[in-house]
């Protein structure tokens, strides 16, 4: 009973926030179709402020529109409010009311029809073309369907130059040949592309046991990969339904796919920062926000939370020697931050280098607000070092 409430909740969430924003209907011409299909595109909260008109959104191509798109943009709505990945433009494609035959394959062979084929590339050459003519999107996009539209998804995996970021397979119904079909792919190629690539498939016991058996083999299988740049993401759950399975897989597909975007987690310390040396720390907290503001156009400058998060690597190891670049790498970031200015005072008065403290300290007092909480606090190193 409290399952399904909080179902309820989150659905009725998801609406309320649709609703809210902005959503536009538009009938599109295809040349490739050779016949109309309707879009629903999503803008987000703030894309037509004028303070915001040179901001870049990643793009997120939905198939099966009719009832992927809303479920997609409510959880894209909910994990931008709680900072777990950047706002998004989001595109449904509607489907043929016998959308088989934009998605079926040859069952003797797992190759896309005829049929399949050209609304293939009526989502390369037009839908993507046209989303990135019109849109201010940035150079991150997601691609998600589910049963039969997750196994199409699979084929753009063979494109010589990939584009897209990040494979949403949900409740996939791959063909038998889908394994043959990967290993032609040599994912191996793309650990050549200077660029980060996501490919997620779940699984789940409400099933049929064939289908749970051949995604299983599909996830063993791409266990082996061993590309840096592209990380597979098997998920397996128990679910009530195949319909939960679908209602869940959006948002744990997120919490993976945006893992970069989100301040550091506990997990991401331990696993990826924890036993570095004060330089590859801070060129680790560097790369991580020149990334996200490469992939997903969010300039977020830098979270304070993830300065902290290093703070003792860089104060505690090597007798804070690295202090004074910990700074310099926050100026860089976030140069409205009085806490770059922080940094290089301290290194500047651990040396006894007072004038020079004093200075930088003056620095970042005169960026806070005198409303600040903390701008009495930190007017104490000025004290300090200027008495």
């Amino acid at each position: 009973m409290v399952r399904k409430k909080s179902l309820i909740v989150l659905l009725t969430l998801f609406c309320f926030t649709i609703s809210a924003q902005k959503v536009i209907t538009k009938e599109y011409e295809s040349e490739i179709l050779e016949t109309t299909r309707n879009f629903k595109i999503y803008l987000p909260e703030g894309y037509e402020d004028e303070e915001n008109e040179k901001k870049n959104y990643p793009l997120a191509i939905v198939l099966n529109e009719e009832y992927l798109f809303n479920l997609y943009v409510g959880n894209s709505v909910l994990f931008a409010k709680r900072d777990k990945a950047p706002k998004q433009i989001v595109v449904g494609i509607s489907m043929k009311e016998s959308f088989d035959e934009d998605i079926s394959f040859d069952r003797n062979s797992g190759k896309l029809t005829y049929s399949a084929n050209n609304f293939y590339a009526f989502l390369r050459d037009e839908v993507l073309f046209y989303m990135e003519g019109n849109y201010r999107t940035s150079p991150f996009v997601t691609l998600v369907g589910d049963g039969y539209a997750g196994n199409l998804i699979t084929h753009f995996l063979y494109e010589k130059t990939p584009f897209i970021n990040s494979y949403i397979c949900i409740s996939p119904s791959f063909s038998d040949y889908i394994g043959q079909q990967l290993q032609s792919y040599n994912l191996e190629r793309y650990k050549e592309e200077d660029n980060i690539f996501y490919f997620y498939s779940n699984n789940s016991n409400s099933f049929s046991a064939k289908k749970q058996a051949k995604i299983a083999a599909v996830q063993r299988g791409l266990l082996s990969l061993q590309v840096e740049n592209f990380n597979i993401i098997n998920d397996i759950s128990n679910t009530v339904s195949s319909v939960s399975a679908i209602s869940e897989a959006i948002p744990r597909a997120l919490t993976k796919v945006f893992e970069i975007y989100s301040g550091i987690s506990k997990d991401e310390y331990n696993r990826n920062i924890k036993n570095l040396s004060p330089p590859d720390a801070i060129s680790y907290l560097e790369n991580k926000y020149l990334e996200i503001e490469f992939l997903f156009g969010s300039d977020l400058g830098i979270r304070e939370r993830d300065i902290f998060a290093i703070e003792n690597i860089i104060i505690e190891k090597e007798n804070g020697d690295y202090l004074k670049d910990f700074g310099t790498m926050i100026l860089k970031l976030f140069p409205s931050s009085p806490l770059g200015n922080y940094y290089i005072g301290r290194f500047y008065e651990d040396g006894k280098q007072m004038k020079k403290a004093l200075l930088e300290y003056k620095k970042g007092y005169g960026k806070m607000d005198p409303g600040d909480p903390n701008a009495d606090k930190f007017y104490e190193n000025v004290l300090r070092v200027g008495g």
